[in-house]
């Protein structure tokens, strides 16, 4: 299957829109980027990843971008520095060529505990150099803050290239070599001629304590020095010597740069409302940490050896459950917060027309059962790689098992959020008996025999319960007690070692879901039209089922269909090898929100089992070690003394 978002011409979309797959992501670790192939950024909220957009033109092409790039529409290329989130892209004009690199600028720092870290300088660079020829660049910066409500009224002093203003409370300093002039919009524009071996750059920032590049060699040390930490901090992974080396390192850089550097959280995609289904409703904000998240998060950092990178996300996830009384949202917002009321942007268009616009998500309310597992199964994992588990977070599981043993039984929404009545879902029993599992591994571990029999008890209660009314006649898991329909999230029973992978109902549903519940080789959720999720229309296949189905059918033993499918969905990818939640399958448009932590956790994973498989058939030099002991981390073993 061809990958539109990474062969057809960038602009080659719905009217005014770029395709979702197209957009290139930076970040500095507080906030993130979204830059069309055409040079345009199009999607930035500051201070904070959830913060108001102050370039919007995403949602709606008249809510704000900034451009900095030649008249011409197409780049010839477009990549990432290798081992970075620097963007570089080369246009070849009439008379020349010229190469822009884009950053949000970070800077290696060492912190009191003797970590390296990547520090936000709270500024965007965009350094432009011309090789060979002359080229007119142009630049416009039509900034709107508050989600494109208001416009900036800037302070401009063109002798020095430099403008101020202030978006609400936030100070705004923009700064470029060349001769700026303000229109009566409030767009701040200009233009210059690069000869050959010659140099411009623009800068903004959000900060008082930020130094704006004095010219275009300082804006370029800043860039390149950007990319040395980006490198430096990957030479902190291990990644394997593989044909698939660069989709894990990208994959590495992704999550990193949606990982929220002042508390470890993890916001689950860059954007909101990005449409599962061009025009329809299913539009949603990810810019939170989901708890589900977390079990994925804690394994794909672990297997990369990204130990501090993990440590300070179970840090966020430690902070933010331990209020004592064991009650567990599915997600909290990256400072902690726990109300994310949920509003519309009735002024925004949406995306190709995709409306409501939503910021905030009334999910946080919801009951979802299936995240005391979630947090059980990340606290195992995390000790299992880091030797033990600290009292505190010892107090912390314990009541998570508790509040697991207490809801078991009630119906809630799923794994999938739905917005229909509650029913029994078979993964939230399923990550219940995760949670009493890990919770009885973890008491044995630490001497707590009471605790180890009691909870390992009620999780073969548990475990009954499924096995009597969650299979089909068929010998098949189904989505809920009250249905036979499939359900791509019991992929998950071989993959958290609720059964053998050698049980016939783990196979048959493996086989089942790989069969029918897939298009084009890519799988659903559940079939919409044959499930209450309170939403009406069609969504695509969603990537990170798929990549599921990649470690389900590893962990059944068709090897080569796994491999074969791993390979597939790595060349469904966009531009730049980034993924948002879903694939339309027919055409292999990237849908939602993007770039998606879900997905690229679920692609380290799939990808890290292929390769460990291909590593012990000896069809790979024997580098299993750098895997082995995380891919056994869900089977049993033995727990170190407490951290």
């Amino acid at each position: 299957m061809s990958d539109p978002d990474r062969h057809s011409p960038p602009e080659a979309c719905e009217p005014g829109f770029p395709r979702i797959g197209s957009y290139g992501f930076l970040s500095d670790c507080e906030t993130g980027a979204l830059m069309a192939a055409n040079g345009s950024i199009e999607w930035m909220c500051l201070p904070r990843f959830d913060s108001p957009s102050i370039f919007g033109a995403l949602l709606d092409r008249a809510a704000g971008a900034m451009r900095f790039a030649p008249d011409e529409r197409v780049p010839v290329a477009r990549r990432y520095e290798p081992g970075t989130n620097v963007i570089e892209t080369t246009w070849a004009t009439e008379t020349g060529w010229v190469i822009v690199r884009d950053a949000l600028i970070v800077n290696a720092v060492r912190s009191h505990d003797g970590r390296n870290r990547l520090e936000a300088e709270h500024m965007l660079i965009r350094f432009a150099h011309c090789p060979e020829g002359h080229v007119e660049l142009e630049l416009s910066c039509d900034a709107r803050p508050g989600y494109g409500r208001d416009r900036v009224e800037w302070d401009l002093d063109r002798e020095l290239g430099v403008a101020n203003a202030m978006a609400e409370e936030l100070p705004l300093r923009f700064q470029a070599d060349m001769d700026l002039e303000l229109g009566e919009d409030g767009m701040l524009w200009g233009v210059r001629r690069l000869g050959t071996d010659e140099n411009a750059f623009c800068a903004l920032t959000w900060s008082d304590e930020a130094r704006l590049p004095g010219q275009a060699g300082e804006a370029a040390r800043q860039v390149y020095e950007t990319g040395q930490a980006w490198r430096r901090w990957l030479e902190r992974g291990k990644f394997p010597d593989h044909r698939w080396r660069g989709e894990l390192q990208r994959s590495a850089l992704t999550l990193k740069g949606l990982m929220y550097a002042p508390t470890g959280g993890m916001v689950a995609a860059l954007t909101t409302s990005l449409p599962e289904t061009p025009g329809g409703e299913r539009n949603w904000d990810y810019r939170y940490t989901w708890i589900r998240d977390a079990t994925f998060t804690l394994w794909g950092l672990h297997v990369l050896g990204l130990d501090d990178e993990a440590r300070d996300f179970m840090d966020f996830v430690e902070r933010v459950t331990a209020d004592g009384d064991g009650h567990l949202q599915i997600m909290y917002g990256i400072g902690g917060e726990k109300e994310l009321t949920e509003s519309t942007l009735d002024h925004l268009g949406g995306y190709i027309g995709s409306k409501p616009v939503r910021i905030g998500n009334a999910a946080y309310s919801q009951r979802q059962n299936d995240v005391y597992g979630a947090l059980m199964d990340s606290i195992y994992i995390h000790s299992r790689a880091l030797g033990g588990v600290s009292d505190s977070l010892w107090k912390i599981a314990g009541e998570q098992v508790e509040a697991a043993s207490a809801i078991w039984e009630q119906p809630d929404q799923g794994i999938w959020e739905a917005r229909g009545e509650p029913k029994h879902y078979l993964s939230s029993k399923l990550m219940c008996w995760v949670a009493l599992d890990r919770g009885t591994r973890l008491a044995k571990a630490r001497g707590e025999r009471e605790a180890a029999a009691r909870w390992g008890a009620e999780a073969e209660r548990i475990k009954d319960d499924m096995l009597t009314k969650g299979v089909t006649d068929d010998g098949i898991f189904r989505q809920h007690y009250d249905t036979d329909e499939l359900d791509a999230s019991t992929l998950l029973v071989p993959l958290v070692r609720f059964l053998p992978s050698d049980d016939e109902r783990v196979v048959k549903t493996v086989l089942a879901i790989a069969d029918d519940l897939t298009e084009m080789g890519l799988v659903l959720r559940y079939r919409v039209e044959q499930t209450d999720d309170g939403l009406h229309g069609v969504e695509g296949t969603f990537s990170i089922c798929s990549f599921w189905l990649v470690s389900a059918l590893a962990e059944i033993g068709e090897h080569d269909r796994a491999a074969h499918l791993c390979e597939h969905l790595l060349m469904m990818g966009g531009a730049l090898d980034l993924y948002a939640e879903e694939i339309e399958p027919h055409t292999g448009r990237q849908l939602g929100n993007f770039p998606q932590a879900f997905t690229h956790l679920a692609l380290i994973n799939a990808v890290s089992q292929v390769i460990s498989d291909e590593m012990a058939d000896g069809r790979q030099p024997d580098e299993r070690a750098v895997f082995s002991e995380m891919m056994a981390a869900r089977g049993d073993g033995e727990i170190g003394p407490a951290a």
